[in-house]
């Protein structure tokens, strides 16, 4: 009834706008202030908010839909059913977006809340200063009175055990993804769904595996060779982690190497360059945007990993996620909202860079002219 309701009041404030002002920038001041007006009477100062935004969009739907100008970038010959699935094929697509991204949305302001509550408050709703506050993050940084340090403690643990992590994983995993390039290589498919394995078998399977391999492997490390126990536990996450890590990257540097000119290599042979020189000179500086956007993706799998780490790891090894983990599961902190803001900015982050890497590679690789 709402959305029939909406549809009606739209469409006499369209046939207002369109028949009586016929002035487009007259009645978009005027719905904007309509809608304001109507925001500020059922909630206060986050109405206005939302005022501006739905009387902004109406009124430039209004006369986007009677001046013609959805068919400004169409093709002049499309018929109508095509230009109506063109716009209905979008709305799809902005409707499964926001079904994907909407739980992340509702996290963000949900991390400023000033009470200890996992739910929008009378406060946050009306907007009052009152209502928001840096606290969460505060206990996260441990700089409040009553922080444990847990938080900051797990922090960096993912922040020493993912980058080691991720450096064995480009590593082997570029070596690797060459490898299988070349054609005189037998049984590559059988290696490459063997290498690639960790990304396919679930984790629950691989995590159990790992747990009886590195205690054997921990064992001799710490009473054959008497290496220290932290210090074991922490190469038992790295190389476990760099295990789960190494698929992204041969996968990514294998789709790099596709557009790869073989003569290259050829040519720095007969120019006299030995296989090291050739790698690092020539083929590297092509197929580094593939390792770089292999490795981000080696690095948010191993910094958000929290299965394997709890059965190789011990307290020492706390990561991030595991706390997170723990932050639920034992006692309900709204620090850990917090916690997912500062992850989602960090994926956003890293996204675009791989996104930007993407495009670099396709213009080394004349595929993009810009």
């Amino acid at each position: 009834m709402g959305m029939i309701g909406g549809a009606v009041i739209l469409m006499g404030l369209a046939t207002l706008y369109i028949t009586v002002i016929n002035n487009e920038k007259l009645s978009r001041w005027l719905n904007l202030a309509l809608f304001v007006v109507a925001g500020f009477a059922f909630a206060q100062v986050g109405g206005i908010v939302l005022g501006l935004i739905y009387g902004s969009l109406t009124s430039w739907f209004i006369f986007w839909l009677y001046e013609g100008r959805y068919r400004r970038n169409l093709l002049p010959y499309l018929t109508p059913g095509q230009v109506l699935w063109h716009y209905t094929f979008r709305v799809i697509c902005g409707a499964i977006f926001v079904f994907l991204i909407t739980p992340i949305l509702v996290v963000l302001p949900l991390s400023f809340n000033a009470q200890d509550f996992f739910t929008f408050t009378p406060e946050m709703l009306r907007l009052d200063p009152d209502g928001y506050s840096l606290k969460h993050y505060q206990d996260f940084l441990g700089l409040r009175a009553d922080s444990n340090g847990e938080w900051l403690r797990s922090f960096k643990n993912s922040l020493v055990i993912a980058p080691i992590a991720t450096i064995i994983s480009v590593s082997l995993g570029t070596l690797a993804a060459i490898g299988l390039s070349q054609s005189h290589v037998p049984a590559k498919r059988a290696i490459m769904a063997i290498l690639i394995s960790p990304m396919i078998v679930p984790l629950i399977i691989s995590a159990t595996g790992m747990f009886f391999f590195y205690s054997d492997l921990g064992n001799f490390m710490e009473n054959t060779m008497g290496m220290n126990k932290n210090f074991v536990g922490y190469v038992k996450v790295v190389l476990a982690h760099a295990v789960l890590g190494i698929p992204f990257v041969i996968i990514t540097v294998t789709a790099t190497l596709v557009g790869f000119d073989r003569s290259l290599t050829r040519a720095a042979a007969n120019m006299g360059a030995n296989p090291v020189t050739t790698f690092f000179r020539v083929q590297m500086p092509l197929i580094l945007p593939g390792v770089i956007s292999g490795g981000l993706f080696a690095f948010i799998t191993s910094f958000d990993e929290v299965v394997v780490v709890m059965f190789i790891g011990s307290a020492s090894q706390k990561t991030l996620p595991w706390q997170m983990f723990l932050g639920l599961r034992e006692q309900i902190s709204p620090t850990i909202l917090a916690v997912a803001t500062i992850l989602v900015a960090l994926s956003v982050a890293l996204l675009v860079t791989l996104e930007l890497l993407r495009r670099r590679s396709e213009r080394l690789r004349g595929m993009s002219p810009s």
